[in-house]
């Protein structure tokens, strides 16, 4: 017989959960609607400080939330029923593990009478998410037993793992008996008294952690680089926040630059940084190469970079990135520092200064031809992807922020966008380089940073989560689509060669254009067909308060061209004739 206590149990635990992660900072709350929630939703539409954002589909919904967390360090949390609604999640969870995003999981379930006993909607949500998560618990069902103030000290305990030095998601399965709440007219019936009422006249959490701060030893890395004379920092995936120790390393040694698209420094005017090595390492012969390097952040997008890297063996390589995993895919790092901020002052105390780099101008030298000729080559009239990821990256204004999808997009932005006169930041989902949830991550940055946004897409990502354009409603944010009406990344691939195949199973044209799908969701449209409307169309775009869709269509066969011709023209400009 259903237990009326546990209506008022319900409300009680779930607004202790809410009001516990609101006290820690956690205030983003991204859901879908469904039953078993009932208590944790209720208890978010009540908590004042909450501030929340309802998707009708958990995936795209579990994606706002890692945008979110993405744009604000403190994090997001996610709230779903229970289920295949639960499941959903599982994609954004496993990027937010490999980037290292706090994101606080909470998943609705049933009792424990009702698992395994084919109850409607039940599956085992027990460490559904499994080593994707930093910590994981199985919230007991409210029960009057149980002192409340195991409900705060777990929380707080999620929001210390989801923060700490390995930063992550965390995973709270939260069990409710029905009914799940109790009528609007029904009062509380929870007496809190002794620690709990002192904590309720507090603003503060039950349990305070004390910051941890990762201090890294940089002597025996200096010692071994005071024998070094070329040593190279190649600047990989950072957050807006990781650049800024990379930067005052580098203008305190003297150290040269390779920066990638994702590192923060791309754009950034600064002297002594190259932008287009993927351009370049087409010839790595004609460069020297760095007796040491200094490897910051997640690895490169650049595919000639990363193999440009694995083939040196440098007297010292060494990898500094925040956490405790391996980074270092190739098995080549001599050195491992688990903290940017640390390692990094640390070692521009120690190092030095070491400009000019002499070495290093035969790659500054070749960077600036290839600047200049892709200033050149791209300056229309013809519209092409490489000249959609410069104009994008060359028009924004300075506070907004980029979200670049997989596949293409972040590749074309890495070889052909070059310095602007202020940088922005850069966000994709580049953990595990999936293309689902792109528009919701990008929904998530443009709320949690307070930026207009523009996202760069490829067709397949945009379909892939097309029902995430509604979370676009009433937000500043630009989709640039290019539709190359498949899958254009796989024209660079091998598979290419053998037509029968890759067509119908690798292109998987669609033969669909989303002028239908910005009216169903409310975006204001235009398919902008040459260079100068495309400018002109972004930049009415930038300047509406509104979302707009700017659709671009461009063919497979001509694009692999265009690619190859721009790489052949940066590769004369830099080196001259083969």
């Amino acid at each position: 017989m259903p237990n009326p206590d546990s209506a008022r149990l319900n409300r009680h635990w779930a607004g202790l959960l809410v009001e516990e992660l609101v006290r820690n900072g956690i205030t983003r709350f991204v859901l879908s609607p469904g039953s078993r929630s009932t208590p944790l939703v209720a208890a978010v539409a009540a908590n004042p400080a909450a501030r929340v954002r309802v998707h009708v589909d958990e995936r795209g919904a579990a994606f706002a939330a890692l945008g979110m967390a993405r744009a604000d360090a403190r994090g997001a949390a996610w709230i779903t029923t229970s289920g295949t609604a639960a499941a959903n999640g599982l994609p954004a969870v496993v990027e937010a593990s490999l980037e290292g995003l706090p994101l606080v999981l909470l998943t609705a379930d049933r009792p424990p009478e009702l698992r395994d006993a084919a109850a409607n909607q039940a599956i085992d949500q027990v460490g559904l998410f499994g080593r994707h998560v930093r910590w994981q618990v199985d919230l007991p069902a409210p029960d009057p037993a149980i002192d409340p103030a195991y409900v705060l000290t777990t929380v707080d305990q999620a929001v210390h793992r989801a923060r700490g030095t390995d930063p992550g998601p965390v995973h709270l399965n939260c069990m409710f008996r029905e009914p799940l709440v109790p009528g609007p007219d029904e009062p509380d019936a929870a007496v809190e008294t002794g620690p709990i009422a002192a904590w309720r006249a507090s603003s503060a959490p039950y349990t305070r952690y004390a910051a941890v701060h990762v201090a890294v030893d940089a002597e025996p890395l200096a010692q071994d680089l005071a024998a070094c004379a070329r040593i190279l920092i190649v600047a990989g995936r950072l957050s807006p926040d990781q650049a800024g120790p990379v930067r005052r390393l580098a203008e305190r040694t003297g150290c040269p630059v390779v920066a990638d698209v994702l590192s923060q420094l791309h754009l950034d005017p600064a002297a002594g940084v190259v932008r287009h090595a993927d351009l370049l390492l087409a010839r790595p012969d004609a460069l020297p190469a760095p007796d040491a390097v200094l490897l910051v952040g997640r690895p490169p997008v650049s595919k000639r970079l990363g193999t440009w890297l694995a083939g040196l063996r440098p007297r010292v390589f060494a990898v500094v990135a925040d956490g405790p995993s391996r980074v270092d895919p190739s098995h080549v790092a001599t050195h491992r520092l688990a903290s940017i901020g640390s390692a990094c002052d640390g070692l521009a105390a120690r190092v030095g200064a070491r400009y000019p780099a002499a070495w290093f101008e035969p790659w500054l030298h070749a960077d600036a031809a290839v600047e200049a000729e892709l200033a050149d080559a791209l300056a229309g009239p013809d519209l092409s992807e490489p000249f959609v990821a410069r104009a994008v990256a060359r028009l924004s204004g300075p506070d907004r922020a980029l979200v670049v999808a997989s596949s293409m997009p972040v590749r074309d932005l890495d070889a052909f966008a070059g310095p602007r006169a202020k940088p922005l930041p850069v966000h994709a989902n580049r953990g595990a380089s999936g293309i689902d949830g792109t528009v919701a991550t990008a929904a998530g940055v443009c709320e949690a940073s307070g930026r207009p946004v523009t996202l760069l897409i490829g067709d397949l990502a945009l379909l892939h989560d097309l029902n995430s354009l509604a979370l676009l409603r009433g937000r500043p944010v630009v989709v640039v689509a290019v539709n190359n009406d498949g899958g254009g990344i796989f024209s660079f691939l091998p598979i290419a060669k053998h037509p029968d195949v890759f067509e119908p199973y690798f292109g998987t044209p669609h033969g669909l254009s989303f002028a239908h799908a910005a009216a169903l969701y409310g975006l204001e449209y235009d398919a902008p067909t040459t260079a100068a409307a495309f400018e002109a169309a972004y930049r009415a775009a930038c300047e509406r308060p509104g979302p707009t869709l700017l659709e671009v269509r461009t063919d497979r066969r001509d694009n692999r061209a265009v690619h190859a011709a721009l790489l052949d023209r940066a590769v004369r400009a830099a080196f001259g004739a083969p």
